[in-house]
């Protein structure tokens, strides 16, 4: 480490940007694999993020064949039949390790009537305190609150490491690194779902900057139910619920699983309201105990959410309960740009998730499959690189950063413009050409100005960055979704509203100027014609 001109720099093998569960998996599997490892998280390490608020299930299955087969399959039909089985077992597999990793370091899972362990949920604050503590065991330097800013490349486009700010310092951070692993998080449009302050889309638009692409963006579209005075959107506990309108009468077929878009319906006349009038005594004791958060809202504000109706809204979730992210190349989690890698939120779950929400369970093994693979493909594409020394890097930001003669950009005012093309149920929920159209073209000209504009001052500059990296994910989302002429998975097109096979195929995007979308064949579809 070395300190210049306002700034602390640092060597590495790898960089992880994010500390989240992907991203602390993946600084440990890069520093197991010999790799000097620094992680860079926008908050602090461990209690940051949609994890490290609350509780999640995980995707933990027997490894008894016909359990994995029901396991895969029960999500194939969902999901638009877009997922890659072979994927879907190496996550299995890797999940199943992973878990069993967690108990050998001490995790307290509980255990069932019969003595026997319950792998397949965490609580969020025991998960992550322990992985902070597992990072920094094996030996990674730790940057909280350091969000990065852009990315270095060489002058062969090989990424050579990132810059960005220590917010409790005052000053910025640089950091020569041989590769580096993306594991940001999605982009919840600073929507206030709980954890999701962090998660703005930030790795994306670093990555893009750097030419890398993205794939099914139009499966971005996730909103859960949520109080409309709180901010937890737990929203398998609504399986329990009634939904009436303001009158008290029940919303025919309104429910948490199937009819959530009768709930957008009936809120774009008016209020809705829940209450958990179907949980019996044990199964309110089971969610009391499970998810302790789910009820602070409720205990705050003095509302029995068993006896009582409360006014409910849908909070957008976009990528991070989405399945769409950066895409990935190899099993390495290779993206696009050589030496860049990618998992979590910040990456595709296409994979394993096809065209339906990754949230839960599925989530979290990704998280954990990915970060493992990614840090330990950036540790072997750090060692073939050999010696840096006297490597020339270039920073590669856009927005925000560089001087475009205008006035400063304004991140506040242009994240308030993005929120107002994408949580409306209207554009986002139920699509159509007409409005997708019309959404785009003012998002891009939010674009245009945007570039235009110059950096803002230094304690404006992380909201103008995030703001640029939610725009740029919003310009991804719509224009892959007016690609995709049907509806599948999570995507709703009010003008195309049935599943169409010509469209049984996956959307890759990319650009910032100029945003472009091409069709790309599933991987079934290629295995049959190297099989031929």
């Amino acid at each position: 480490m070395s300190s210049s001109a306002g700034s602390v720099m640092f060597d590495a093998d790898v960089l992880v940007l994010g500390g989240g569960p992907a991203g602390t998996w993946a600084a440990i599997s890069a520093a197991e694999h010999g790799a000097r490892v620094v992680l860079a998280d926008k908050g602090f390490c461990g209690t940051s993020g949609a994890t490290a608020a609350a509780g999640t299930g995980v995707w933990y299955v027997d490894p008894a064949p016909e359990r994995r087969e029901a396991a895969m399959a029960s999500r194939e039909k969902l999901g638009g039949h877009l997922q890659d089985r072979r994927w879907m077992a190496r996550v299995l597999d890797r999940t199943y390790a992973q878990s069993n990793q967690l108990a050998d370091w001490g995790y307290p899972y509980p255990a069932d009537d019969d003595g026997r362990p319950q792998r397949n949920s965490l609580q969020g604050p025991e998960y992550m305190r322990l992985m902070r503590k597992r990072t920094k065991q094996a030996g990674v330097t730790i940057l909280d609150h350091s969000p990065a800013l852009e990315l270095l490349v060489d002058g062969n486009g090989v990424v050579a490491g990132a810059t960005g700010l220590r917010r409790q310092k005052g000053d910025r951070w640089a950091v020569n690194a041989k590769a580096v692993v993306i594991a940001t998080g999605g982009c919840a449009f600073l929507s206030k779902t709980l954890g999701s302050n962090v998660l703005t889309g930030d790795g994306y638009l670093l990555a893009a900057e750097a030419g890398a692409e993205f794939t099914s963006m139009e499966f971005s579209n996730a909103y859960a139910i949520s109080p409309a005075f709180g901010s937890v959107t737990k929203t398998l506990f609504y399986s329990w619920s009634s939904f009436t309108d303001e009158q008290g009468s029940v919303i025919p077929g309104a429910s948490s699983k199937g009819g959530r878009s009768v709930i957008a319906r009936a809120l774009r006349k008016g209020p809705v309201y829940a209450q958990l009038d179907q949980a019996d005594a044990e199964t309110q004791r089971h969610m009391r105990v499970s998810q302790p958060n789910f009820f602070l809202p409720f205990d705050r504000t003095g509302i029995d959410p068993f006896t009582q109706r409360f006014p409910i809204t849908l909070r957008l979730e976009g990528t991070v309960r989405g399945t769409g992210g950066l895409r990935i190349i190899d099993d390495s989690c290779a993206t696009t740009v050589p030496g860049l890698y990618a998992a979590g939120d910040a990456a595709t779950r296409e994979l394993i998730c096809g065209g339906f929400t990754g949230g839960g369970s599925h989530n979290a093994a990704w998280a954990m499959s990915s970060g493992h693979w990614a840090g330990q493909g950036a540790a072997e594409f750090a060692r073939q690189m050999g010696t840096t020394s006297g490597r020339q890097a270039f920073r590669r930001g856009t927005v925000g950063l560089r001087s475009g003669g205008g006035r400063p950009l304004q991140g506040s005012a242009l994240a308030r413009s993005v929120q107002d093309e994408v949580f409306p149920y209207e554009l986002n929920y139920f699509r159509e050409a007409g409005r997708l159209g019309e959404s785009l073209r003012r998002l891009d000209a939010l674009w245009s100005d945007a570039s235009a504009a110059d950096a803002p001052d230094e304690k404006e500059l992380l909201r103008a960055r995030e703001a640029a990296a939610m725009l740029a994910t919003a310009r991804w989302m719509y224009r892959s979704a007016l690609t995709r002429q049907e509806s599948r998975g999570m995507h709703r097109r009010d003008d195309y509203p049935e599943q169409d096979d010509r469209y049984l195929h996956l959307v890759t995007s990319g650009g910032l100027d100029d945003v472009w979308t091409s069709a790309r064949p599933l991987a079934s579809a290629q295995y049959a014609e190297a099989a031929e």
